[in-house]
C-alpha cells in the first residue's frame, strides 16, 4: 500500500473514532445535540441506539487501522467500500452531510488504495 493510501485510510479510521466519541459519549451533551440536531428529549430517547452506533464505528475504525497498518490491501479496500456504502445509506436515511464526512473520505481513500 502506498503512503498516501495508508495515510488516507488512517484518516478515515480516525474520523470513525471521532464519530464513536460523539455518538457514545457526547450524544446527550449540548455539543452532541447541536451536531446531530437533537432535542434534549430526543437525545435521551435515542442514547442507547447512539451508543450502539458508536460502538460499531469504533469497531470499524479499529479494523480499518489494523488492516491498513498490516498491509492487508484487500481487507482495507473492503472496509472502505463498506464505510462509503454506509455513508450513502446514512445520507439518505439521516442527514445528507454524511456524504461529506463519511462517504467522500472513504471513497478517496479507496481510490488511493486501488491505484496503489
Amino acid at each position: 500500500m502506498t503512503s498516501p493510501a495508508l495515510i488516507a485510510s488512517l484518516v478515515v479510521a480516525a474520523l470513525h473514532v471521532g464519530f464513536m466519541v460523539l455518538e457514545s459519549l457526547l450524544w446527550t451533551t449540548p455539543a452532541g445535540r447541536r451536531i446531530f440536531a437533537q432535542t434534549v428529549e430526543g437525545a435521551e430517547a435515542t442514547k442507547v441506539l447512539a451508543l450502539n452506533q458508536g460502538i460499531y464505528n469504533g469497531g470499524v475504525a479499529a479494523l480499518l487501522a489494523w488492516a491498513a497498518l498490516s498491509g492487508r490491501t484487500d481487507t482495507t479496500a473492503a472496509l472502505l467500500i463498506f464505510i462509503a456504502a454506509m455513508g450513502v445509506g446514512g445520507a439518505i436515511s439521516a442527514k445528507p452531510t454524511i456524504l461529506g464526512f463519511q462517504t467522500a473520505p472513504a471513497a478517496l481513500a479507496l481510490a488511493l488504495v486501488l491505484l496503489g
